[in-house]
C-alpha cells in the first residue's frame, strides 16, 4: 500500500514567472500549518513540483523529517497557454470541457494528465509501501485524481483551497480510497 499526500500549494504572490513565484505572507503561515499537520502523519518521502510555491509549502515537512525534497518536473502545474489568455475562467472551462483541446503552446487535459500519471506511477513503483508527500498544484493534482475517478473534475477543482491536502491510498497502484485531510 502507498499513501500519497497531495499537497496543493498555499497562496502565492502573482508574478508572471511561474517557476519562481513565491508564497505570500498568508501562504507562508499556512505552510507552517501544513507542516504541523503532516508531522502527525507517518511520512517517508517528500516530492515536489519544481515551482517555488509548491516547494515552500512542503519545505517544513522535509526539514522536520530531515529528508531532501525530490523534485519531479512532471508534478508542475499544467501549462494552459504559452501566451496570456484574456479570460482565464473561460480558457480553463474550455480545456475541462474538451480533454483533447489545448491553446497555442499549452497542454490539453489528456497531455497534462498523462505526464502526471506517468510520474505518479513511477514514484509508487520506486517506493512501494511508503507514505509520500507530493507538493503540487490544483489542476495537475485533480487531473491525476481524475485519471482514477471522473468525479474529480472541473467542479471539484473549483472547490479546492490554497493549501489543500488529499490523501490517496493505493494498493499496487490501484486507487482504493481518497480523503481530504486539510481543514
Amino acid at each position: 500500500m502507498n499513501k500519497i499526500y497531495f499537497v496543493r500549494h498555499a497562496h502565492s504572490i502573482y508574478t508572471p514567472d511561474e517557476l519562481n513565484r513565491p508564497l505570500s505572507i498568508k501562504g507562508l503561515k499556512d505552510a507552517e500549518k501544513v507542516t504541523d499537520f503532516l508531522k502527525e502523519e507517518d511520512i517517508d518521502l517528500v516530492y515536489s513540483s519544481p515551482y517555488k510555491r509548491a516547494i515552500q509549502t512542503i519545505q517544513g515537512v522535509a526539514d522536520y523529517l530531515d529528508v531532501p525534497i525530490q523534485i519531479e518536473d512532471n508534478f508542475r502545474e499544467r501549462l494552459l497557454s504559452d501566451y496570456p489568455v484574456e479570460d482565464f475562467n473561460e480558457a480553463i472551462t474550455k480545456v475541462w470541457q474538451d480533454y483533447d483541446y489545448s491553446f497555442q503552446g499549452g497542454e490539453s487535459n489528456n497531455v497534462a494528465q498523462r505526464r502526471g500519471i506517468i510520474s505518479l506511477l513511477k514514484v509508487m513503483q520506486e517506493h512501494p509501501d511508503k507514505n509520500i508527500v507530493i507538493g503540487t498544484h490544483g489542476n495537475i493534482m485533480v487531473l491525476m485524481m481524475n485519471y482514477y475517478n471522473s468525479k474529480y473534475g472541473f467542479e471539484f477543482w473549483k472547490q479546492l483551497e490554497m493549501p489543500d491536502i488529499y490523501v490517496l491510498t493505493f494498493d499496487n497502484s490501484r486507487l482504493i480510497d481518497v480523503n481530504r485531510i486539510w481543514i
